[in-house]
């Protein structure tokens, strides 16, 4: 296939909540194009698009892929996504280096979790945004019902471009108020858009929301409208071109309509794609980051400049290894080239280039500046990589995943298996940066991070198939400590005697709390020489030993001051093992004096959500035993401040997820520890002695 310049060029990824369309969109687009020669079926697991194993048992997109065509000697380049909230890494990851936005809708259910979360991710990337309406052959549709919440959520300037004649079951007509034409399909046949003038029935609807399309699209340029006040209204070539120039701009979010599965407005989208999208040219010069100096450079999509990828997917298929996803932003690649890994300065060959349709792949000679394609096995780049030719100090800024909060422990089903599970992490971590792995030293556990629990099973089902290991989750284990309310003295003597020399050590022990954070410090006061300052390092180190784990329920001791200041030795059976061991006698007499307690670690917790959710939100948290710090309002979310014993965490998330069907978010991190209550410590203690 030969190369594909910019200006010919359209990369668009296809976004929306769960259910909304997106894959048959695509599987529509890929018809029209001539990419493939039938419709496939979700059902019957045969899109191009989810053709993975788990995609198609668990009929939903997991993953990003990639599909090509070219309609009106412009190659398109459509990105489809996972729809599931837990999967939004691969969303943004696939938004990074799109040049447009679709958002699609379904009509019988309208603006959903999904919906907000990816309008959320164009602001942050500042992309050109579409919505399409799909499923308008569907029962209880509406068209103007839909249209008016995307301008509740999203503001007034999401504007119609065209509305159905008639929905639900028969739909097969659309008004394009830009054409201002008729639109009729032949449900289920590719290429059988006819184009007509507007019966009277539907004209006068149409002759208002093209006279409101006119007014929106003016309202973005001056030189517009200076022309619309002179004439009262404007061309289609100019509402074309200040459509286009608006989306860049982010002040016009046009409304299409479509019925994928049968076909009905798949052509005419193609034709806006063409007409109103933006190339990599219209879109601008990418920013980046010059490593040497630090500062942002604007990098031009010139296929005659220096070469400059970025890896934005990173996959590995069975006798094919790794798979790298990347965008061109300058330059061109071609098989052979030697390019720099900006972020390691390690070398890396460039073998076959691809483009992508599903999951086949098709050799290309080249890939040019704003082109989107594939390579395969690189030797050590990944995910947010920047290649470049040697010399090129030009980094694409990275992708920004989603924090995951969803956090559980897995345990290995079969002993042994620590460092297959240590590696199948690491290699599922490098396809999807969106988990994280931590291992608690403390209890010994691998805790993965999550989006949510889908992600989770997913991630434990691709450890099994990919690289043959089981395991379980288990509950994180929570890190108490104990710590003491009182000064107390306690003396510790060990004494043995079995024949020759025996073992003797005395010594008391002051203990004293301490203030908050403030760690475990040792002094001695001992004086006249009653222990020998040679085995004050033993006594030091029988009480750190003992305060590693605990007295109440085997859990470090923190916030603890501890003073040797009396005591005895033997100058034959004196050892610095029997002061050690007296020391720990010392220490455990002392601390049960001293009225011990336990400590639980507490969570700052920020919720994020819609305000009608508020009141149930600070009960559930009230109820875990957490504390309400504040609330403050921050653009549509109200801000939930508040902090939350680590224990309640648990099925927080769930909990949350139920009360406001996924529309709130939140994050946490470590705040302090604060003494348990007395039923929650006495449990710990049984649960601690049980073991």
């Amino acid at each position: 296939m030969q190369a594909v310049q910019p200006e010919q060029l359209r990369n668009i990824v296809i976004t929306g909540h769960t259910g909304s369309g997106k894959t048959m969109l695509c599987e529509s687009f890929a018809l029209s194009m001539g990419a493939v020669n039938r419709l496939g079926s979700i059902d019957d697991g045969n899109t191009l698009s989810d053709y993975s194993a788990d995609e198609i048992q668990r009929k939903h997109s997991l993953n990003t892929s990639l599909l090509h065509g070219f309609w009106k000697d412009t190659k398109i380049n459509i990105i489809d996504t996972p729809g599931l909230l837990d999967f939004h890494g691969d969303v943004k990851s696939a938004m990074r280096v799109a040049d447009t936005v679709i958002i699609t809708v379904n009509a019988s259910t309208g603006v959903e979790v999904g919906t907000d979360s990816i309008w959320e991710y164009t602001r942050e990337y500042y992309k050109p945004t579409m919505f399409v309406l799909t499923k308008l052959d569907a029962e209880r549709t509406s068209f103007s019902n839909t249209v008016e919440e995307l301008r509740e959520h999203f503001g007034h300037l999401v504007t119609p471009i065209q509305f159905p004649a008639e929905e639900g079951q028969g739909h097969h007509i659309l008004i394009d108020i830009l054409l201002m034409k008729q639109l009729e399909f032949n449900p289920d046949k590719p290429g059988s858009m006819t184009v007509a003038d507007i019966p009277d029935l539907y004209l006068k609807r149409a002759e208002d929301l093209h006279q409101q399309l006119i007014e929106a699209v003016a309202e973005t340029d001056e030189e517009l409208m200076n022309r619309y006040f002179e004439i009262g209204t404007l061309t289609e070539a100019e509402l074309r071109s200040g459509i286009k120039s608006a989306l860049v701009t982010r002040t016009f979010f046009p409304v299409f309509c479509t019925s994928p599965l049968h076909m009905i407005g798949t052509e005419r989208l193609l034709d806006a794609m063409v007409n109103l999208c933006p190339s990599p040219i219209e879109r601008g010069p990418e920013h980046s980051l010059c490593t040497i100096d630090e500062n942002e450079r604007l990098l031009e999509p010139d296929p005659a400049g220096p070469t400059v990828a970025f890896i934005f997917k990173t996959m590995s298929e069975p006798r094919v290894g790794e798979i790298s996803y990347l965008r061109v932003y300058s330059g061109h690649i071609e098989t052979g080239h030697e390019l720099i890994d900006v972020q390691t300065g390690q070398l890396e060959k460039i073998g076959q280039v691809y483009t992508i349709l599903g999951q086949k792949k098709i050799p290309v000679e080249k890939l040019m500046a704003g082109d989107i394609g594939m390579v395969v096995k690189l030797k050590d780049a990944h995910t947010n990589d920047t290649l470049a030719d040697k010399g090129t100090s030009c980094r694409i800024s990275p992708i920004t995943f989603p924090v995951p909060v969803f956090a559980s422990a897995i345990i290995p089903v079969a002993q042994g298996d620590e460092e297959k599970i240590s590696a199948g992490l690491h290699h599922l971590h490098e396809e999807d940066p969106s988990f994280a792995i931590v291992h608690d030293v403390e209890f010994n556990q691998t805790i993965i991070k999550t989006l949510g629990e889908t992600h989770l099973d997913i991630i434990i089902s691709r450890l099994q198939n990919k690289f043959n290991v089981q395991v379980e989750t288990a509950p994180i284990k929570i890190p108490y400590r104990e710590t003491i309310r009182m000064t107390a003295t306690a003396q510790g003597k060990y004494k043995k005697q079995s024949g020759g020399r025996g073992q003797y050590g005395d010594v008391w022990i002051r203990l004293e709390p301490s203030p908050k954070d403030s760690g475990f410090d040792f002094s001695s006061e001992v004086v006249g020489g009653v222990v020998p300052t040679r085995y004050l390092p033993a006594v030091e180190k029988g009480i750190r030993e003992s305060i590693a784990s605990g007295v109440l329920a085997g859990f470090p001791v923190i916030d603890l001051k501890a003073v040797a200041y009396d005591g005895s030795y033997h100058p034959v059976d004196s050892s610095e093992f029997a002061f050690k061991i007296a020391a720990s006698m010392a220490f455990k007499t002392a601390f049960e004096k001293a009225k011990p307690l336990l400590l639980e670690p507490f969570f700052s917790l920020t919720v994020y959500t819609p305000d009608q959710y508020t009141g149930e939100i600070v009960g559930d948290i009230s109820s875990r035993r957490g504390k309400i710090l504040g609330m403050e309002t921050d653009a549509r979310f109200q801000v939930i401040k508040a902090l939350i014993p680590q224990a309640s965490l648990a099925t927080f998330h769930h909990s949350l997820t139920r009360l406001t069907q996924s529309r709130a978010k939140y994050t946490y991190g470590f705040s302090h520890y604060e003494e348990a209550p007395q039923d929650v410590a006495q449990q710990v203690i049984a649960e601690n002695k049980q073991q």
